[in-house]
């Protein structure tokens, strides 16, 4: 077929493109205008954050060595002070700006004594956006400055100065009081969370040692105030992290060092759990996603740990040496560097990028480790013993994931006989759902639209994950056929480019042995499929609980609430109800089920997300793990607020 030559129109622009169409953003017009750049979102995270920059400029006076207090109070109105008793900023004319220093801070990015290098040694708010951030995205603030005998004030609205700098009197001591009002029209949702804060507050003073921060909650009838204040530093900080779970290791690993100008502290303390946590902290900056020092410490622990096997014939001449994921398993630590010019990599500072903090980390963390591991050879043989262990697991969980994924080969790619897949190999459209029992499965698979919806049922309840290892996991046939269904692999094969659904719901019977069911399955993903659950790509069904008939009306109640409010609108129509509550999957029809549970237009899914790591790490370890005590304290502090028991 002869190709047609089409003739390129020319398109006219509506628009002028010319010098006066360029747009020089003023003061801090660039942050109203972008926000999301600055402080990474403008949902409850980004609201937090304005917080912690206001934070950081008093922790930042602390680490040099001038404030000894922190104070932060939340107040009606979502007003939010955060107070020092540093030196405060200074109020004279600056000599670039022509204006106040202080309004010169507030008003404009890329301001403040943290870039000459004289006033502060280190400091974590670098990126020069900090507290004039704050300013720009408050439909409020005010700032008091306590500072060579005298009180000072100026208010401040969207980033504007609304008058000049004001004295007010006189005032012995020196210190700065930030308060401030987010602006709605920035943030949608202005909701601060007390328990995110204090977790925030309390990582920090453990950061830095002596400091003392208070929180005051003046929002409710019912005031609350906490106190944190740490002498350990990060050695009380993993005693923290490590409370109620069985210990391997006695004493706690600490060292403080500093190499080239960089200071560095670090701590841990192994677990019986299989699982790690670490945590990275340059300049008290949380980096989560690690960075240049949390790799210097890796490559400490694993030199040293295995220079100390050797010398200690734990490790033979023909052994393989123990690898990071050995060393790991059970690891709870936290390293923290204070450097003068850290570079962070992303405008949250989420992860270190400094080269010389991986040499500084490595040399103090090896020397602090090996002189440990002598002193301490208990310890040392309780740690290395099972870091072997967890290299044979290892090998083992191989070898049997190679045969499952060969299995999965040779078979074609075979999915277990038991799904019914859906007609679309399209991932973004395609649902998976994981039921239990035969019951539910044959409800689900009338019930779904075959062309998106896959049904996986699952017989009984799967292994609890939480107490066993890898290759024990795989050798049950359901997380078998699981792993074989979602088509990521698992472990170090895991990819999630390969996921074969962009939801999977979990969809249990609304009892007890559901919520097991589903308490198992949640284990499973987040052990071993967490990025699914990172992703955005794991749900929960919510059945109904209760069909409410009253004549030819038929409503369904998904929680107690809906109940109530349907039948009191029942009862205005002075009609009977007949309540029926479902208790299985298997009780609905297919049309009850498609209509109540599958429908996209219809149902209630919830979205599984992680919002912190290590309470999570800690739910699981108390509701699935081996130790029965932990367990019994939490059933009895929730068993107030359990309702429908399997009634």
């Amino acid at each position: 077929m002869a190709s047609k030559k089409i003739k390129p129109k020319k398109i006219k622009s509506e628009g002028s493109y010319e010098a006066k169409d360029i747009y020089v953003l003023q003061g801090l017009e660039p942050v109203r205008k972008r926000p999301g750049m600055y402080i990474g979102t403008t949902g409850l995270e980004g609201l937090h954050h304005l917080i912690w920059e206001c934070v950081d400029n008093s922790i930042d006076e602390a680490m040099a060595g001038y404030a000894k207090n922190v104070e932060i109070a939340l107040t009606g109105g979502n007003k939010v002070t955060v107070a020092d008793d540093g030196r405060g900023i200074p109020v004279e004319k600056h000599p670039q700006t022509k204006k106040s220093a202080l309004e010169t801070v507030m008003t404009t990015l890329h301001a403040g004594a943290k870039f000459g290098g004289k006033s502060y040694q280190v400091a974590g708010g670098l990126h020069g956006v900090g507290v004039s951030v704050v300013c720009a995205l408050s439909t409020w603030m005010r700032v008091e400055v306590c500072r060579g005998g005298f009180r000072y004030y100026q208010e401040y609205s969207k980033g504007k100065v609304r008058a000049a700098v004001k004295k007010m009197g006189n005032c012995r001591q020196t210190g700065t009081s930030v308060s401030f009002e987010p602006d709605p029209e920035v943030f949608k949702e202005i909701r601060f969370d007390l328990k995110k804060i204090l977790n925030h507050l309390r990582q920090q003073a453990y950061l830095t040692k002596g400091v003392r921060i208070s929180v005051k909650d003046n929002r409710a009838s019912e005031k609350s105030e906490y106190t944190f204040y740490f002498e350990g530093g990060l050695k009380s900080y993993v005693k923290y992290l490590v409370r109620g779970t069985p210990l391997r290791q006695q004493n706690i690993f600490y060292t403080q060092g500093t190499y080239e100008d960089i200071l560095v502290e670090t701590a841990f303390q192994y677990t019986q759990d299989q699982e790690y946590f670490e945590e990275s902290f340059a300049n008290n900056i949380n980096t989560g996603e690690g960075g240049t020092h949390l790799t210097g410490l890796r490559t400490a622990l694993t030199r040293t740990f295995n220079d100390y096997a050797r010398r200690n014939n734990y490790l033979k001449e023909k052994d393989e040496n123990l690898s990071g994921e050995d060393i790991r398993e059970g690891f709870t630590g936290v390293v923290s560097v204070k450097l003068k010019e850290p570079q962070f990599e992303g405008q949250t500072k989420a992860r270190l990028g400094n080269p010389e903090a991986r040499l500084a980390v490595e040399k103090v963390a090896s020397e602090g480790l090996a002189d440990f591991l002598e002193r301490n050879p208990q310890d040392a043989r309780a740690v290395i013993e099972n870091c072997i262990l967890a290299q044979k697991a290892r090998k083992a969980a191989k070898s049997a994931r190679e045969t499952v994924l060969r299995k999965g080969i040779l078979e074609g790619l075979a999915l277990p006989g038991k799904l019914a897949d859906c007609v679309s190999r399209n991932p973004e459209e395609s649902e998976l759902y994981i039921v239990e029992g035969e019951s539910a499965g044959g409800s689900s698979r009338q019930a779904r639209d075959r062309h998106f919806q896959a049904i996986l049922p699952l017989k009984g309840k799967i292994l609890n994950v939480e107490r066993a290892r890898l290759d024990k996991i795989l050798s049950s046939k359901e997380i078998r056929s699981l792993i074989i269904a979602l088509g990521t692999a698992v472990a170090d094969d895991f990819n999630i480019e390969k996921a074969r659904y962009y939801r999977t719901v979990i969809m249990c019977d609304a009892d007890s042995d559901g919520n097991h069911i589903r308490t198992l399955l949640l284990t499973l993903f987040y052990r071993y499929f967490k990025p699914l659950i990172e992703k955005g790509y794991l749900y929960i069904a919510q059945p109904p609980l209760y069909k409410i008939q009253a004549g030819k009306r038929i409503e369904y109640a998904y929680t107690e609430t809906d109940k109530e409010e349907i039948l009191a609108d029942i009862k205005k129509q002075k009609l009977n109800a007949n309540i029926q509550r479902y208790k299985g999957l298997g009780e609905m029809n297919p049309e009850e089920l498609w209509e109540t549970t599958m429908n996209p237009k219809n149902r209630v899914l919830l979205k599984v997300t992680i919002e912190d790591g290590r309470e999570a790490d800690k739910i699981f370890d108390v509701l699935m793990g081996e130790e029965v005590l932990p367990r019994k304290k939490f059933i009895q502090a929730q068993a107030k607020k359990v309702q429908n028991l399997d009634i």
